[in-house]
């Protein structure tokens, strides 16, 4: 029995190989977020993933969320929280929040990790290194009105070379998503959004997004494996993929559009959930083709 396991392992390794030699020294984007930035097991998985990614000679980026813990710190502040369809009003109090939470807590928390599991890596927050520049996104409501959103921004630019100088170094560089305007001044902007631009930017093998759901179902409920752009435009016409997904499906859309070759959405909750979507003949979760 125990030979039986050792073969199966085995033949694991074997399975993987052909991904190995296809994504060697390319850029895989990978936006980190949900569930598994909060289990402190599931956080330790992915993030030593993460570092056996860059092991097998792949070059993984890192850009994190961290809106429950922002939402957390606002409320001990008693800061009101406010949404606009979906999109964070960003005064000056919650934006410096966001800057505090994001870079000074969960990017250095992140880059620890990494460093812990044996990897390298290089953290970045707005002004430090200035890698997202960004300008002031308006919002819209559904009766179509513009609304002044503070300091919620939009990517316009990405210093990808700069990216890459620290990924030439073996350096996992770890982003969070606060970009910096022309006149200095700091953004926040979705981390779904800024993973994409991210993407585009590098022009990655891969999107990756970490979710709490398998991917984006049918109207069975049943896992759809590949999906392109008419049958997701279709889907969301027919009012099958609403609320979250749906920005995560446009941002990866968007992301093919600049270059990106495929997008994934997974369960960030199974364990090893990244090596079984990369590794793998079928993946666990859906992919984004254009």
């Amino acid at each position: 029995m125990k030979f039986d396991m050792l073969i199966k392992r085995a033949e694991i390794v074997i399975e993987a190989l052909p991904y190995i030699q296809q994504f060697h020294g390319r850029a895989m984007v990978i936006k980190y977020g949900g569930s598994a930035m909060h289990d402190p097991q599931l956080k330790e998985a992915v993030l030593r993933d993460i570092v056996l990614l860059k092991y097998v000679g792949m070059n993984p980026v890192v850009v994190h969320g961290g809106g429950p813990d922002i939402n957390e710190e606002l409320k001990r502040k008693k800061i009101q929280i406010e949404f606009v369809e979906g999109l964070r009003k960003t005064t000056a109090e919650v934006m410096e929040v966001v800057e505090r939470v994001l870079g000074e807590k969960i990017n250095q928390e992140i880059v620890h990790l990494i460093k812990k599991n044996g990897g390298k890596a290089k953290g970045f927050c707005g002004k430090y290194g200035r890698v997202i520049r960004a300008k002031k996104k308006f919002g819209r409501t559904q009766d179509g009105r513009e609304v002044d959103l503070g300091f919620t921004g939009q990517v316009t630019g990405v210093r990808y070379r700069y990216l890459q100088h620290w990924l030439k170094r073996d350096d996992i560089p770890v982003l969070a998503p606060v970009g910096v305007g022309r006149h200095g001044q700091v953004f926040n902007i979705n981390a779904d959004s800024a993973a994409a631009a991210v993407a585009g930017f590098l022009k990655a093998d891969k999107l990756i997004l970490l979710t709490d759901v398998r991917g984006v179902l049918d109207q069975e409920k049943t896992l759809i494996s590949k999906i392109d752009r008419s049958k997701v435009n279709k889907l969301i016409a027919q009012g099958v993929i609403t609320g979250g997904m749906i920005p995560k499906v446009e941002c990866g859309l968007q992301a093919l559009k600049h270059g990106v070759k495929s997008v994934h959405i997974i369960n960030g909750k199974i364990p090893h959930a990244l090596l079984l979507e990369i590794f793998t003949n079928h993946g666990i979760g859906t992919m984004v083709e254009k």
